[in-house]
């Protein structure tokens, strides 16, 4: 009887302690599913951004135009609630508009919170790369500087000035959207258009100090003074009077990451080296592109352009319609990332695109041209063959009386 209750109070013991060991290892368990659950958010999130935020706030959360930064310690923090409103109902009179599926919008309420942990607890350089590695990011420009020599003539029309600051102001504030000289991008309409000067001064006015609802068009009253504000209200209704290029497009350079640029060396080796050559040092078909020369002077947006419509005139073909936009930029970026041991002179590579056996040494030390032997060998052997087919096919008939040769 006595060992029955030492044994039970032994297991009763030994369930303590599980019991007590279980409940100290608790709060690390807790911590540990709640970090595991933060990251599988912050990588849904990250996605969720590339795909419906970052045309707006940026590759990194930088803000565009006059859309606000999200990468700054007053919007991280701000309370969970009201960014949870302002995400899933947008904002009044902005160009946010609301998210949730109860309110019109694509995400769920799950989302939602998911985009508020991004915001107070992700990471932007992370986030970056996400956006570039899905070919989501946004190539437009934060500012341009005007072209100085029509800056100058600008100045000589009547109320120069007054053109000359809308210049300076749309370099500085508008081109992101309403891209070079006003003719507009993917993301906002042409405002160097006659059908925007039939608005009127006073409706241009209104635009640019309200805005204009349901589109990305935020009101700029809170970010330029008046001045500004007039300033552009004038260049927008004499925009026809300002020489074309006062403000061109600057060099966006295309982003990257390691899986881009990977994608990138791929991507060339498989399309482009038999005609530009593996390093880019150029063939006889085609031009070196690892050469300073050419990328100096050639922009990344440029050399996009170059590889999706093709060079008419030349074998350069137009790879639009074969590749997608971020498969092309990843090419962009590996050719870019020959810029720093770019040679000034390149070394074109010998037989371009010719067959394989065109494309190495084809002579001896000697002076054979082995091209030359590959083509004649299978001609001389087969005669050496006939020869002795012939050869040891004749047989003398033998005469009267002479007796046949022996076998062997």
């Amino acid at each position: 009887m006595s060992n029955r209750i030492i044994a039970g109070f032994a297991a009763t013991l030994l369930l303590m302690v599980a019991l007590l060991f279980a409940i100290g290892r608790e709060p690390t368990r807790i911590e540990a599913a709640q970090s595991d659950l933060l990251s599988g958010q912050l990588d849904d999130a990250m996605t969720l951004y590339a795909e419906n935020c970052s045309v707006c706030h940026g590759l990194q959360g930088e803000g565009i135009g006059s859309t606000p930064s999200l990468d700054n310690q007053g919007i991280r923090g701000t309370e969970l609630d009201t960014l949870f409103k302002t995400i899933a109902r947008g904002r009044f009179d902005t160009s946010m508009p609301a998210w949730s599926k109860d309110d019109g919008g694509p995400l769920s309420d799950y989302q939602v919170g998911e985009l508020v942990a991004l915001i107070q607890q992700g990471n932007w350089a992370a986030t970056g790369d996400r956006v570039v590695n899905l070919g989501l990011a946004p190539l437009v420009p934060f500012t341009a500087e005007p072209d100085p020599a029509i800056f100058e003539r600008v100045g000589t029309l009547q109320d120069g000035t007054v053109l000359q600051l809308g210049i300076q102001t749309y370099a500085a504030q508008c081109v992101a959207c309403h891209g070079p000289d006003g003719i507009g991008t993917s993301l906002a309409p042409a405002i160097n258009s006659e059908e925007t000067r039939a608005l009127g001064p006073d409706e241009v006015l209104r635009t640019i100090t309200f805005g204009s609802a349901g589109t990305l068009m935020a009101g700029w009253d809170a970010t330029l003074n008046q001045d500004q504000i007039d300033s552009l209200v004038l260049l927008v209704m004499r925009w026809d009077e300002v020489p074309e290029g006062a403000i061109p497009a600057p060099d966006t350079p295309v982003p990257v990451t390691e899986e881009s640029l990977a994608l990138g060396e791929e991507l060339y080796s498989q399309n482009c080296s038999q005609c530009h050559g593996p390093e880019g040092q150029g063939t006889p078909r085609a031009p070196a592109l690892n050469v300073k020369s050419f990328l100096t002077d050639a922009s990344d947006l440029a050399i996009q352009q170059i590889i999706t419509l093709g060079v008419p005139g030349t074998p350069m073909p137009a790879w639009g319609d074969r590749m997608s936009e971020p498969e092309i930029q990843a090419i962009v970026g590996f050719i870019r990332s020959w810029e720093p041991t770019a040679p000034e002179v390149a070394t074109p590579v010998r037989g371009g695109m010719g067959p394989p056996w065109a494309r190495v040494t084809t002579t001896t030390p000697n002076g054979t041209d082995w091209r030359v032997v590959a083509l004649v060998a299978p001609g001389l052997l087969l005669g050496l063959g006939l020869i002795g087919l012939g050869y040891a096919g004749f047989k003398k008939t033998p005469g009267p009386g002479e007796q046949p040769a022996a076998n062997g």
